[in-house]
């Protein structure tokens, strides 16, 4: 890459060039972290896309390097760019709220009001007798879109304090029951649907 006339050489190839490197990697190392996310839950069109888009802006910030081979800079824009496009991409995951979870519910107390209020704010539960270290206990299912996650654990939480529960990721689902949600999921809320298991 030529420096423009309006800048001097020096500048450009000490500052200008490694920060355009340094944004080039925080693109694609945050689009190749959403593109992992996405080949992980199943979603097979998105991600081959997104895989374009990461290997094209990978070789125009690889091929300034190669052609820089002597500017240290440009290695540490590299790395730095590196670094927070992992960062970035975890929070665009996060911020995303894509997929589906399985809550495992493990409660300490009477489980009456806690499946009653889950499936008043209509999520949907599944119940079963289980063997607990203290006798006998109540085994509670939950598949919830990952979105509406936060609003199914603040009910345990409320019903049902220090339960012990587990979250997993959830590939496929199907048919079945989900909750209504009125929160969207950052740009993604209107594309992905999912479904989720019966009361």
């Amino acid at each position: 890459m030529v420096a423009p006339e309006w800048i001097s050489t020096d500048i450009f190839n000490w500052v200008v060039l490694p920060l355009l490197i340094a944004i080039a990697r925080i693109l694609d190392v945050s689009v190749g972290t959403v593109r992992l996310i996405f080949v992980s839950r199943g979603y097979k069109y998105l991600a081959p896309l997104l895989g374009f888009v990461e290997v094209i802006i990978w070789l125009l910030a690889i091929g300034q390097i190669m052609q820089q081979l002597d500017n240290f800079m440009s290695y540490i824009g590299y790395g730095a760019g590196f670094a927070m496009g992992n960062y970035i991409g975890i929070i665009l995951v996060e911020k995303m709220s894509i997929g589906t979870v399985l809550i495992r519910v493990l409660p300490k107390f009477d489980t009456s009001n806690l499946i009653k209020h889950l499936r008043e704010a209509n999520f949907g539960v599944t119940s079963v007798n289980a063997e607990g270290k203290n006798g006998p206990i109540k085994m509670l299912f939950s598949i919830v879109k990952r979105k509406d996650l936060d609003g199914a654990l603040q009910i345990i939480n409320t019903h049902n304090p220090n339960a012990f529960y587990t979250i997993e990721e959830v590939q496929k689902v199907n048919e079945g029951h989900f909750g209504a949600s009125t929160r969207k999921s950052f740009f993604f809320g209107g594309i992905f649907g999912s479904s989720q298991m019966r009361k």
